[in-house]
């Protein structure tokens, strides 16, 4: 899973609790995340780090949704959510539950399931402010709509829309990789759309998939690759499967069997350009092998296709703030 995520969910988690310092050294060392990168504009952690942070998170303060709401999920929730829908005959029947049981347990949250036409619509509702951080709360608790559902018809749910409730923020760019599809801030209420036709799937998981999905979350339905939808998503694929040997755009282009013009007219409706999507991978495997490895820098320098070791350590800075030297200096002090 190459693929790094923006500080702002690590500070939001934080962010959002009644006394963030009572838990945020010993949560950021069980994840491997630097002290620095709290305070680095564009500071990235992966995936699995930020996983391994909300986990602490939940098992230091006893609620799955640490800090969310007024009433905290005990330990257990989430599988109890599973377990009610899992002998639903069909997605329909096990969104309805799933709105049930949220609207049983929390008191200033829940979820509003509509369908209109070709288009399902799961929105989030607000029957209180939320304790914690907003922003973060919308963002995490779609996901996890999407993820459980996803999950349970073993087949991924495209986002067609979504819908956010709030401005759009200054980590939006990585909306492209969480939330593909037609996104629209300031809205009034956060929602996602998705084909109805899906509705007829039936239930694919059994109980006993249920352990090894509980055990990855949240990294599961945190992040979800759209390769075969989103271009810019089979660029990064590309990339890894075959820098540096094939890092151009004609490359690219041509392995994706069009031309550079049209690829690029399809990666500026998607929003970003080829240049961003390929510094975007490069930040993110650097990233991954400088928090995974000993790789020596020059090492992975050449994987990404630099020329030199200067040439990645200036990006790399650009990209996240840091040397690769200095970055990989301040997570062998979390060690």
């Amino acid at each position: 899973m190459t693929v790094t995520v923006s500080m702002h969910f690590v500070n939001e988690l934080f962010n959002g609790l009644a006394h963030p310092s009572r838990y945020r050294q010993q949560c950021l060392d069980y994840a491997g995340i630097p002290n620095f990168l709290l305070d680095a504009p564009h500071g990235r952690v992966t995936v699995e780090q930020f996983a391994r942070l909300y986990r602490s998170l939940v098992l230091l303060l006893d609620d799955e949704t640490p800090g969310f709401f007024a009433r905290p999920l005990r330990g257990g929730t989430l599988k109890l959510l599973c377990l009610s829908v899992l002998d639903a005959p069909t997605l329909k029947v096990a969104l309805h539950r799933y709105t049930l049981f949220f609207r049983i347990l929390l008191d200033d949250f829940g979820y509003e399931y509509s369908v209109d036409g070709d288009l399902a619509r799961m929105a989030l509702v607000e029957y209180r402010t939320p304790t914690g951080s907003r922003i973060l709360i919308h963002e995490l608790m779609l996901k996890l709509f999407h993820g459980i559902a996803s999950w349970m018809i073993a087949r991924k749910i495209p986002p067609l829309m979504m819908e956010c409730a709030y401005a759009q923020p200054a980590h939006s760019a990585d909306y492209l990789y969480f939330y593909p599809g037609k996104l629209h801030f300031d809205r009034p209420q956060t929602a996602f759309y998705f084909d109805s036709q899906l509705l007829e799937q039936p239930i694919r998981q059994t109980k006993r998939n249920l352990g090894a999905f509980l055990k990855r979350a949240p990294a599961d339905w945190f992040y979800v690759s759209f390769e075969d939808r989103l271009l810019s998503h089979r660029v990064r694929e590309h990339l890894a499967r075959h820098l540096p040997a094939s890092g151009s755009v004609g490359d690219v282009a041509q392995a994706l069997h069009m031309s550079v013009r049209t690829l690029s007219r399809h990666l500026t409706a998607e929003g970003t350009h080829f240049q961003a999507v390929k510094d975007e991978f490069r930040r993110d495997y650097a990233i991954q092998a400088l928090t995974r490895s000993e790789r020596p820098l020059i090492s992975i320098a050449e994987a990404l296709g630099f020329d030199d070791l200067a040439c990645f350590s200036r990006a790399f800075k650009a990209w996240t703030g840091n040397s690769p030297a200095a970055y990989r200096r301040e997570l062998a002090s979390t060690a």
